[in-house]
């Protein structure tokens, strides 16, 4: 039988590995599982779709359904899903203590599309009060120069975004104070020197975040997986035999994490953890498809649209190849 190939680019994760190493196969597909780090799956597919499959952005998949020639199409897998009260950097001198001292500060984000930033602006605009025009925002390389946003953004008028000084870099100016906030996914090193000149705004981010899942039920998602629309319109069966492999390794992702003869991560009380996260989340907390999602999703689409990013809310259930729906219904 003749099998379909596909490069499929996505990180190392524990929910992938077993399509990296073999263990899974997709029907009808000769897989080729690339393992790149996020940033540059996401320039080289949003720039140039290079690969047939990959791990995508939310936000940047939501601006190219705003497309006329809308290039991909998603299945309801979730590669990253993050809570990010833990991603707003603060310098410590610069008068923040609580969410809302953040209003008219000098606040950057490594691009203002980003994923992760669009759910810092949502969730400090619904729950602390922070309007998300309440001061421009800078965009650039968190710790390299040049950066520049992968998508060309067309923003309403109440929404500035510039780009910081090309020798410049987020990290470096946060802790100099030239910069007051940063909104990011990756914690930076001026972070990481731990000499106090840059802080979390939330130092006890756990029982925030924990908070945060009580009080909404939502586990943010970051990541999905997008196929290229010129396969999937020429091979639709594609999105459900993706969809069953994903769903088979996340279940050898499970079992893993509860191996107990010998622990397969490298810390000391796993069991506990994965026995805390099912009494919090319930047994499926890493969960695909829509149902359990909704909310997180609709949520979304809503920051996505008041951000300035979709011109209107995106309907969710126009997010998702409809084959990768009807594959939770057999």
């Amino acid at each position: 039988m003749n099998r379909l190939p596909l490069n499929f680019a996505c990180w190392d994760y524990d929910r992938m590995r077993p399509l990296m190493d073999g263990r899974v196969q997709v029907d009808g597909v000769a897989l080729n599982f690339l393992n790149l780090p996020v940033e540059e799956t996401f320039f080289r597919m949003a720039r140039y779709r290079e690969f047939e499959v990959s791990e995508m952005s939310l936000s940047s998949y939501c601006i190219s359904l705003t497309k006329p020639e809308k290039p991909f199409i998603a299945i309801p897998v979730y590669p990253s899903r993050f809570f990010r009260h833990s991603c707003i950097y603060v310098n410590a001198n610069s008068g923040i203590k609580s969410p809302k001292d953040l209003i008219g500060k000098k606040i950057a984000s490594p691009e203002y599309q980003m994923t992760a930033p669009v759910w810092i602006r949502g969730i400090l605009s619904d729950h602390y009060g922070v309007p998300v025009d309440a001061q421009p925002y800078l965009f650039g390389g968190e710790e390299e120069t040049g950066r520049i946003e992968k998508i060309k953004l067309t923003l309403p008028e109440n929404i500035k975004v510039s780009p910081i000084g090309p020798d410049q870099t987020l990290s470096q100016m946060l802790y100099e104070g030239e910069l007051d906030a940063l909104y990011t996914a990756r914690m930076p090193s001026s972070y990481l020197k731990g000499d106090g000149k840059v802080l979390r705004l939330f130092e006890n981010y756990p029982e925030v975040e924990r908070n945060y899942f009580h009080e909404t039920g939502i586990f943010p998602i970051m990541h999905v997986v997008v196929i290229r629309r010129d396969v999937y319109e020429a091979n639709r069966w594609v999105a459900q035999s993706l969809m069953k492999a994903f769903l088979e390794a996340k279940k050898i992702a499970y079992q893993d994490l509860y191996e107990t003869a010998a622990l397969k991560t490298m810390l000391p009380w796993l069991t506990a953890h994965v026995e805390d996260a099912k009494r919090l989340f319930g047994d499926d907390w890493w969960s695909y498809g829509l149902e359990g999602n909704m909310k997180a999703l609709e949520t979304f689409t809503r920051y996505h649209h008041e951000q300035g990013l979709s011109p209107t809310k995106l309907e969710v259930a126009d997010l998702f190849a409809p084959e990768s729906l009807e594959f939770f219904k057999i």
